[in-house]
């Protein structure tokens, strides 16, 4: 069939229905592709989730864009007068509410009103929308903005329940009722289509956010990579409108015990469709659990079902979403085996299996693993992209006992595991340390092997586990840093913490970089983190200490006014501890561009905590904070130099007073001295 056409093919079918001088030909193939066009855009129900709401004219679509231009760039003097300008939108939007929701354009403009509503405003647009929920969630654009509705709804459920002086029944106008009841109602305009909104590319993630409220679970942000209500390719799609989420968003609200038991039925409505209500779990029909297993490795209902799962143990002891994917006897089958084998190989699959591992009882989970997953361990541990996740979700759940068995199998490989999955070797650390440091020394031998072994020409961390010959460090465009690079940093991090060792080999790495090279590390996103990781005062040497602030020496006015080696140099007042010459010399830096530092955002924050207005009025009291650092952290230590005696003075107290200034003889009776404190 070919592809439906839209406006213009219409006033063209109607021109030419009018026309006498049109060809036949032509006549006829246009009432047939309008028929097909009429068809498969709405049949007239609102069950029909590719409904069409008719579009704007072109006065009213850019009228509409002017408003959401002026929305986005938030450059209103005063909260009232955003006020304002919403109500104005409501005002001129009334009666085209469905239009605007199904527009590319203009369903960024409905978030932003839905954001910036007030109460009434709020119940207004919800109740614009009855009879037409279903429609829109599973619309690419509108379901967004359902999205946005439901959790500001949330909000302000939780806010006509615990508000006792909030009227739960009418509104300033008088017009809607309480947010809760509106909310039901809605719910139950959805209850005939959840089924299949659970396998919709769109309504899935509308189904799981009401899931999530009706639940009282947390209610993420619409950015948030990950997360249970969002995808990858769904965050940065949401980045690339630049709406930004208010207070509403990434929160637990309470619900009203009508949500819960509401919540019971939809669970329990939709086991009895996927089993055709059978009376028992014996009775299901194999094929019945089979379709449901296909529903589990499917792209958008997976997401879903572990949802059900997580959240069906508020009601149901027994797991029945979890009983009707797995079996709980002791024996295996063949069906289900096969099934398994598919999710550990599958990169849907695994994710799904990872995430059920972590929600289910202890007792079902050890029956999976020690009837198909314990003599494969280590099989699976060699995939990065599948099966490494599940083992990496065993780790985590199962009990120590079978934790170190996993261990044993793992660990004398571990050099050979860990290629692009660092996650992995993050789980097996905290497994480790969770049992007590079982096989560190082992791990550390592993993990030294691989990534600083001795076979290797270029020994250096930096390279074997950032990789940053191939990273994004020195670039100048906005494609850095990497997930990836996240990742590696943060696993760098965790050897870091995890032993010494690490510490001193990242610090050799880091000497054995061009000094470029390492100055640039401070200002990337994520390996900066990984340069304030190994700053830590009393476990390098001193001799490297020096060495490094050789380097991090050279660019401290620029580092003071980044984002990201601000915090650099905040750890280096610390890190210069028993070095005043360094110390010195880095705030006679700052001091010397002060106008730079000071005009920076990140510069004030660094001129503050290098106390420099102290250091340009009072040296004296700066070194005393200085000394007084000194003996904090290492408070046995002797002098690194030592002090000099004789010179021709007699008592300390003469030493101390020689080339003072008249009033620091005398601070608390010289006016000067007070003045300057000023």
């Amino acid at each position: 069939m070919a592809k439906p056409r839209g406006r213009k093919l219409i006033q063209q079918q109607q021109k030419d229905q009018f026309d006498p001088s049109s060809k036949e030909s032509k006549s006829t193939i246009s009432t047939r592709d309008y028929e097909e066009y009429k068809d498969e855009q709405t049949d007239g129900s609102p069950a029909d989730p590719q409904m069409f709401f008719g579009v704007l004219d072109r006065e009213e679509l850019e009228y509409f864009k002017q408003i959401e231009s002026t929305l986005a760039l938030d450059a209103f003097e005063s909260p009232e007068e955003k006020s304002h300008m919403v109500s104005n939108v409501l005002q001129e939007a009334k009666g085209k509410e469905l239009k605007l929701v199904t527009s590319q354009i203009c369903s960024k403009l409905m978030e932003r009103v839905i954001l910036e509503s007030d109460d009434a405003q709020l119940k207004s647009i919800f109740k614009t929308f009855n009879g037409f929920f279903y429609n829109l969630s599973c619309h690419k654009y509108a379901s967004h903005v359902l999205e946005t509705l439901f959790v500001r709804s949330a909000a302000l459920v939780e806010k006509e329940l615990v508000t006792p002086s909030f009227d739960d029944n009418q509104d300033d106008s008088g017009e809607y009722g309480s947010m809760e009841n509106m909310f039901l109602f809605m719910i139950n305009e959805l209850k005939p289509h959840f089924k299949e909104m659970i396998c919709n590319q769109y309504a899935s993630h509308s189904f799981r956010l009401l899931l999530l409220i009706l639940s009282s679970k947390t209610l993420p942000s619409s950015t948030k990579n990950n997360s249970i209500l969002r995808s990858r390719r769904s965050k940065i799609a949401r980045k690339m409108i630049d709406i930004k989420d208010n207070e509403d968003f990434n929160k637990v609200y309470q619900t009203p015990g009508s949500f819960k038991a509401e919540l019971g039925q939809i669970l329990s409505s939709l086991y009895k469709d996927y089993t055709n209500n059978a009376p028992s779990r014996k009775e299901i029909n194999p094929s019945v659990r089979t379709s449901f297993r296909e529903l589990c490795i499917d792209k958008v209902a997976s997401s879903v079902i572990q949802l059900l799962i997580q959240i069906e143990g508020i009601f149901d002891r027994d797991r029945s979403f979890w009983r009707l994917i797995f079996n709980t006897d002791d024996k295996a089958d063949p069906k289900e085996e096969s099934f398994i084998e598919y999710l550990l190989s599958d990169a849907v699959g695994s994710h799904f299996f990872e995430t059920v591992i972590g929600l289910g009882k202890t007792k079902y989970v050890e029956r999976l693993y020690n009837i198909y997953i314990k003599e494969r361990i280590g099989k699976l541990a060699k995939r990065d992209a599948t099966g490494a996740f599940v083992v990496q979700a065993l780790l985590k759940t199962l009990k120590p006992k079978e934790v170190k068995e996993i261990l044993d199998i793992i660990v004398p490989e571990l050099s050979m595991l860990l290629n692009s999955n660092m996650d992995f070797g993050t789980a097996i650390i905290d497994a480790s340390n969770k049992n007590g440091h079982y096989l560190k020394e082992e791990i550390i031998e592993q993990l030294v092997k691989k990534f600083y072994s001795k076979d290797s020409e270029n020994r250096n961390i930096l390279e074997s586990c950032l990789m940053l010959s191939s990273s994004t460090l020195g670039n100048t465009k906005d494609d850095w840093p990497t997930s990836e690079e996240r990742r590696r940093s943060l696993f760098l991090e965790e050897l870091i913490i995890y032993d010494d060792k690490f510490l001193d080999i990242t610090v050799d790495s880091m000497l054995a970089l061009p000094a470029e090279r390492l100055l640039q590390m401070c200002y990337h996103g994520v390996f900066s983190h990984v340069v304030e990781s190994i700053l830590v005062t009393k476990k390098v040497e001193i001799i490297k200490r020096k060495l490094l602030l050789n380097v991090l020496c050279k660019d401290v006015v620029n580092m003071s006014c980044n984002a990201y080696g601000s915090h650099v140099m905040d750890k280096l007042w610390e890190f210069t501890a028993k070095l005043a010459l360094y110390k010195e010399r880095i705030a006679n830096a700052l001091v010397a561009e002060s106008e730079k530092v000071k005009n920076s955002t990140y510069g004030r924050q660094v001129w503050k905590n290098w106390s420099l207005e102290l250091f340009v009025r009072r040296r004296f009291d700066w070194k005393s904070i200085v000394r007084e650092q000194d003996e904090e952290l290492f408070p046995n230590s002797k002098p690194l130099q030592p002090t000099p005696k004789g010179n021709g003075f007699k008592g300390n107290n003469n030493r101390n007073n020689f080339n003072k200034r008249p009033y620091e003889n005398n601070r608390e009776n010289d006016s000067s001295y007070k003045r300057s404190r000023k």
